[in-house]
């Protein structure tokens, strides 16, 4: 298999979990401007919401190598 074919799978099973992680920020910081007192709820959620986009990517990841391998 060509090495590209695997960066570009590999760049598209990554790209969507950084997306997700992109617009949570984007929201959090946008939800603490309108209600600061809502802090600890939006931390909260916010970084549930990357532990489950980063489990995606590393599971993509995982299985796009041992496909590969």
């Amino acid at each position: 298999m060509n090495t590209f074919t695997i960066i570009f799978i590999m760049l598209i099973a990554t790209l969507g979990p950084a997306l997700v992680i992109g617009a949570v920020g984007f929201a959090a910081v946008q939800s603490l401007g309108r209600n600061p007192s809502a802090a600890p709820k939006i931390f909260i959620s916010m970084i549930i919401s990357f532990i489950f986009a980063e489990s995606i990517a590393v599971i993509a990841l995982l299985a796009v190598m041992n496909i590969f391998r």
